[in-house]
């Protein structure tokens, strides 16, 4: 039978998404003119709802599509202007070059970052140390880094060291073709031996991701509201880590706290040994790959490991803003390995350019909820109050939020949101400084409860390894419950108890200055 045009139309909208996705975008972008011509302040909080649903069922279909459908139409009937959009993004702008840059920058260090992490799992026997290893050894990199690239090295590791296995135990060579997602070759005495590596991977995978929020939180460029943030406040790197240190560190040590106790007692999927059997073929294919490597491939590690030192400084010292670091990483690292050729180039770029594309969205929804005034009476509810209160309940709205959508767009519309206020005489600077620390912990820690709530876990959960490890959603947040519960605990205590009394101090020994409202005032009326 043939198909008519009507229904050929409405099969590849959106492509295999499921019936009831498509239909629910449809009813959305038919009501919203209805609601907007009735309320546009009720539209917009609709349009609100409707956008963190496509980011709550990003496994359904990539937000990018139907949330930038509701924001054209958004634009069409009087929400926003393409104007304002395009301000918001200029305002931004730092933000999308580190994606684009620092992400691809990192792409073409990976081999010595796989090397790292590949040593480390060979030459650390004790699972409890091995799994601090990760944890800190991501925190780090996040800190430093994008924490969604952090995550795609780690899932690489993971999967050359699963299809490494597998192929042996489906009793192949090292350097033969397999398939490593079908489980009928493997030996029959080989099969508990891959459950158990596959659990042993899962806590690994879990703990990393852990790792690039308990990193991701610290610094400017951990996440990308954090950028965001430390724009709009006019912090530099070391500033940002310092203002951000009576929080973060404590949650920090209670995340490793975390992670041992969890290996201890092996609740919630986690105490998974490394089996003998693996270890030993890992160990052999490590020996394998050093007795393989050439004069060439250690140079390029060497290289690396030296634009590594050069990414760690320029960061901490600001010598230039983050995106255009990451751009001289992308030359460098490509000029000193040999990739000159314009398509090697572009495989760089596939892992950023996509999540750039949905920030530059988010960035659309800002502007129809400052344009409509929809977070106003909430902000006002909250700078009702006052002190410790105060910032207890900017963490716990941006962390609920968090949990559901993702941290980056709730930090980005809070922050807006908050420097509004301080030019309108709302709050002091020195408020305003307090509740950006409140504001960036509330969406970078309690947002591990999902896989909504951060890039990193999203990925994780999207990645190739996801299945082969039967790592689903649900399995995901089970994982994720007991750090969820420590982090944003030990989050909140630090924010009501320490946060005030560890910042006076830090003006008192002159570590941090106190900033003029001006100077905000300046950056906002420019942009």
């Amino acid at each position: 039978m043939q198909t008519s045009l009507t229904v050929a139309v409405y099969q590849n909208f959106l492509g295999h998404a499921p019936d009831w996705y498509k239909k629910t975008i449809i009813a959305f972008l038919i009501v919203n003119p209805i609601i907007f011509l009735a309320d546009p302040y009720i539209a917009g909080w609709a349009l609100v709802v409707q956008f963190i649903f496509t980011l709550a069922m990003a496994l359904k279909c990539y937000p990018l599509q139907p949330g930038g459908l509701l924001l054209i139409e958004a634009m069409f009937i009087g929400m926003t202007s393409p104007n304002h959009m395009m301000h918001e993004i200029e305002v931004n702008l730092e933000v999308l070059l580190l994606l684009v840059f620092m992400v691809a920058g990192i792409y073409f260090m990976k081999d010595l970052l796989m090397f790292l992490f590949t040593k480390l799992v060979i030459n650390v026997k004790n699972k409890l140390i091995l799994s601090l290893s990760f944890i800190f050894a991501s925190a780090f990199l996040s800190a430093f880094l994008d924490a969604l690239t952090v995550v795609a090295v780690i899932i690489a590791v993971g999967l050359g060291f699963y299809s490494i296995y597998h192929k042996v135990a489906s009793g192949k060579e090292f350097h033969s073709d397999h398939d490593h997602t079908s489980d009928q070759s493997v030996q029959d005495m080989g099969r508990d031996d891959l459950e158990n590596f596959r659990a042993f991977l899962r806590n690994l995978m879990m703990h990393s991701a852990v790792g690039t929020a308990l990193g991701g939180v610290m610094t400017m460029v951990g996440e990308p509201q954090n950028l965001i943030i430390a724009d709009k406040a006019e912090w530099d790197f070391i500033e940002f880590f310092i203002r951000m240190s009576p929080v973060t560190i404590p949650v920090f040590i209670a995340g490793l706290a975390t992670t041992v106790l969890l290996e201890k007692t092996k609740v919630f999927g986690y105490g998974a040994q490394l089996p003998g059997n693996v270890r030993k073929i890992l160990v052999d294919y490590n020996t394998h790959m050093d007795k393989a490597r050439t004069p060439r491939d250690t140079a390029k590690l060497g290289i690396q490991a030296l634009i590594g030192v050069w990414l760690i400084v320029g960061l901490a010292l600001h010598m230039a803003s983050v995106g255009l670091i990451g751009l001289s990483v992308i030359i460098l690292a490509t000029s000193m390995s040999g990739v000159i050729e314009e398509h090697a180039l572009g495989k760089a770029f596939e892992e950023a350019l996509p999540f750039t594309a949905l920030l530059c969205v988010f960035f659309g929804v800002v502007a129809v909820i400052i344009d409509q005034g929809l977070f106003q009476p909430v902000i006002h509810w909250v700078l009702s109050y006052e002190g410790e209160t105060q910032m207890v309940l900017f963490y716990l709205a941006n962390g609920a939020l968090s949990m559901v959508s993702d941290n980056v767009f709730v930090g980005s519309v809070y922050i807006t949101e908050v420097t509004a206020a301080l030019n309108d005489g709302q709050i002091t600077r020195d408020q305003y400084d307090m509740l950006a620390v409140a504001i960036n912990t509330g969406t970078n820690l309690p947002s591990v409860a999902t896989p909504n709530g951060q890039a990193a876990f999203l990925f994780l959960l999207t990645s190739a390894i996801a299945p082969l490890l039967r790592l689903s959603y649900g399995r995901m947040v089970v994982m994720a419950l007991p750090y969820t519960i420590v982090l944003t605990i030990v989050g909140l205590l630090a924010t009501y108890w320490g946060l005030a009394d560890i910042t006076d101090w830090l003006y008192d020994m002159h570590w941090i200055d106190h900033h003029s409202v001006s100077a905000t005032s300046d950056i906002m009326n420019e942009h």
